[in-house]
């Protein structure tokens, strides 16, 4: 069964580098690029980083329904494309989406199976220190993203599981397990599998 994985979580936390990691493993997962109405940072390739478009195309493919999800993240609007994201599912191809809190949330609206992921910071120091090790964005765009963090944090509990990433490589491993285990529920035991667990009388 094709999973639908979103990893999500304030920003800062290393969601991006989690994901590529996942992908260098697996290349066979299809990895679900956001669109952006904000113009590229330095280094920052169109259908690589995001997919760019003008406001004005993004606003006209959110009255066509083409979003997933979208938002106006700090004044620019950022969503995920719906069409390919179906077109890989429906091939059997497993899917992850790395996204914003409030875009995960309503990613499970129009597909109640998708896998909901939390990626949390060990402290918000570290968060800090990494946005200005990012060297992306101004002190005060920084500590509006810190600002942001606590509430975003606080929706943790609606995810189907919070995954802190202190050290990358074990935060990897826990994410592939998590994916690991939907793709194998509700596929026949192989050959030499064991016998399903009989629950006991009065379970």
């Amino acid at each position: 069964m094709a999973v639908l994985l979103v990893l999500a979580g304030p920003s800062g936390v290393g969601k991006g580098t989690i994901v590529r990691e996942l992908l260098d493993r697996d290349p066979s997962i299809w990895y679900s690029i956001s669109a952006t109405s904000r113009p590229p940072r330095t280094g920052e390739v169109d259908g690589h980083d995001y997919r760019f478009l003008s406001r004005a195309d993004f606003e006209s493919l959110i009255a066509e329904g083409g979003f997933l999800e979208w938002f106006d993240v700090f004044g620019d609007l950022k969503g995920t494309p719906r069409a390919p994201v179906q077109k890989h599912l429906a091939a059997g191809d497993d899917v992850i989406l790395e996204i914003d809190v409030q875009g995960a949330l309503a990613v499970r609206a129009s597909f109640p199976d998708a896998v909901l992921v939390f990626v949390r910071p060990p402290s918000r120091e570290v968060q800090r220190e990494r946005l200005v090790n990012r060297g992306t964005e101004t002190s005060e765009a920084i500590d509006r993203r810190l600002d942001e963090a606590e509430a975003e944090e606080s929706l943790a509990g609606r995810f189907d599981a919070v995954v802190v990433n202190d050290r990358l490589e074990p935060a990897v491993e826990q994410v592939a397990a998590i994916l690991s285990g939907h793709r194998n529920r509700g596929r026949p035991p192989g050959p030499g599998s064991p016998a399903p667990a009989t629950p006991a009388k009065g379970d």
